[in-house]
Parts: structure tokens; sequence; C-alpha cells
């Protein structure tokens, strides 16, 4: 009988935990449709990953530089690291973010939302060129970025001056985003590979200080794979993203890859219970995504892999990291046009 009673407890409990498991529907904040190369896998396969990954949203970015294939190389490279060929800005990766757009059904673009990326943040020309291409698709483009200036070795592959987030050129660019309401995402490395200090902490500071209604979104809290492979874990990033939350209350971050793993989890998993809090404790602060770049077919597995730490927020505060949180940083005209029931 006691045996019999104890499986009847373990069924019960278990079901339970099965009645309690979260189902989660996503944003995916960071997403280059294109490649280094400006190729993608269509919107055909972008559209059947979302659906099979539950991504109701992305953010939909090109790549503002292209990798060069250089006379000298026998073998086209795969990737911007694939050889020591140059990388040059490209600004017809916009026209291929707007005419992919534009071959989207009428009724599933309210889950695109196009990010305009194809200028040189070291030219002071460029606010002038997203004034242009602002005023060619009006109403199409809902944001700006991903914006390259600190970002590891492709920095030394692009052609021309290192581009930082605090230069005249990108002040004229966040003018810009302020007069169309449009949120920049920035890629802006804390700091270099081997330096433990936070480096290059002012370009990012700078900006958010000085444009205080422009909504910056901080990709990858300023981390990066690159960083990671020579120093595994940044120790001042949390203090230094806490403080930063606190003061400016127009920065957003991007927990996309390189942060689950060492912040958000350990090797196993386990979600930190410092990163916990701290999003608790800004919850319409950070949003999630996969950074896939022109191939989708690990979207899934990448969104999904920050099931167990959401499991560990609130569940409010979980599906707002999950999902929300980007819608509520568009501008304000596109929110108000997104389907209520979705």
């Amino acid at each position: 009988m006691r045996l019999i009673r104890l499986g009847f407890l373990l069924s019960a409990g278990l079901l339970a935990g099965f009645v309690e498991a979260r189902e989660y529907r996503y944003s995916d904040a960071h997403l280059h449709y294109v490649d280094f190369f400006q190729e993608s896998a269509g919107m055909d396969v972008l559209l059947q990953r979302m659906d099979e990954a539950g991504v109701d949203h992305v953010m939909f970015s090109g790549i503002p530089v292209a990798k060069k294939w250089h006379e000298d190389e026998p073998k086209r490279p795969r990737y911007y690291a694939g050889d020591d060929a140059a990388a040059y800005w490209y600004s017809a990766t916009d026209v291929l973010i707007a005419h992919a757009y534009k071959q989207v059904p009428e009724a599933q673009r309210y889950r695109f939302h196009p990010f305009l990326s194809g200028f040189n943040p070291n030219d002071k020309n460029s606010d002038s060129h997203i004034r242009r291409m602002l005023e060619l698709d009006p109403g199409l483009w809902q944001g700006i970025g991903e914006i390259f200036t600190r970002h590891d070795d492709l920095t030394s592959l692009i052609e021309g001056s290192t581009p930082r987030a605090n230069n005249e050129a990108m002040t004229r660019v966040y003018h810009l985003a302020a007069e169309y309401d449009l949120p920049v995402m920035l890629h802006s490395n804390i700091t270099s590979k081997r330096e433990r200090n936070p480096l290059y902490l002012q370009e990012i500071e700078e900006p958010l200080r000085n444009h205080p209604h422009v909504r910056f979104i901080w990709a990858h809290a300023g981390t990066s794979m690159e960083i990671h492979r020579h120093q595994e874990k940044l120790d001042f990033l949390f203090d230094t993203l806490a403080r930063m939350l606190e003061s400016y209350p127009n920065l957003y971050v991007d927990l996309s890859w390189t942060m689950l793993r060492p912040y958000l989890t350990d090797k196993h998993g386990k979600p930190d219970p410092k990163w916990v809090e701290l999003v608790g404790r800004y919850p319409d602060r950070f949003m999630i995504g996969s950074d896939v770049v022109g191939r989708f077919d690990s979207m899934g597995e990448c969104m999904q892999g920050f099931d167990r730490f959401l499991d560990a927020l609130p569940e409010d505060v979980a599906h707002k990291v999950a999902r929300d949180n980007f819608l509520s940083i568009l501008p304000r005209k596109v929110q108000k046009s997104l389907p209520t029931s979705r």
C-alpha cells in the first residue's frame, strides 16, 4: 500500500510539474538575414524556421560589411575570419533587406522589423545616407543597426580607421535616430581580447549619457566569443552592467549567444542567481536573440537555449525577456500597428 501511495505521489508531482511547464513565444532581437558575403538561405527558409522555433518576431538586418575574396586566395573564405583579406563597408545590404521584406506575404510582414545598417560609422555623411534611405521607403525601417564599432579582429580587417561608438559621425546618427524615434543596436566591445578591465567602456557610455532620448540596444552587453577565447569570463562585467542599467534608463541589453555562457548559465546550463536577480530587477531592459548570419537552421536551438534561464525568472518577466521587450523598443507607431492578439 505504501508503494502504491508513493507511486501516486510521484505521479502527481510529475503531472504538476508538467502542467506548470512554461511555453515561450520569442522575438529574435538579433538576426542577420545575410552573411558576410551578402548571401542568404532565403525568406522561405527563414519563415519556416521561425514557425518551427516559436519565433513570432525578428529584428531583420543585413551585415554592414562584405568580406573580400582576395586575388591571392585560392579558396573563397567561409567567414570574415577565414583568412586575412579585408572587409569593406557595403551599403547595398539594406537594399537586400528591403527587397526581402517586400517579398514577404503582407499578412506576415508584421513579424519582420527591418533595421538599417549599411553605412560607415566613421563617415560624417552617414546620417545623410540614412535619411535618404528612410525617405526612399517611408515607414519601412524600424531601427538602426547592428552597427559595427569595436568588434574584435573584424575591426582590424575593415578597410579604413577603427570606428568608435562615440565619434562625431555617430553623434549625427544618434540625432537622426531620435528624430525618427528609431532604436539603435550597437556592437561596441567593452574591452580588448587581453585587457582585464573595461578598456573601451567610455565609447558606449558617452552616447548613453549624451543622447538620453535614443533607445540603445547593446549587442551582447559588449562581450564577444573572441574575447572569451582569450579570457574566459569578464569578472567586471556584472557590476559594470548593473551600474549602467541604474544610470541610463535608455540602455537595453541584447543577451544573444555570447552572454548565455559563461554569464547567464554555467556549462551545465544552471542559471546564475546573480544574473537572474539583475534581469528581474530590470524586467523591461533585456532581450534575447540568435545572432544567426544568413543561415537559419540553428535558430530554434539558439532561442530555446535560453529556456532554463527564463524558467528561473518570474513568469511575467520571462515572457517579457523572451518576446515582449524587443517589441517595446520599436518606434511607437510600429507598436500601435502590431496585432493585439499576437
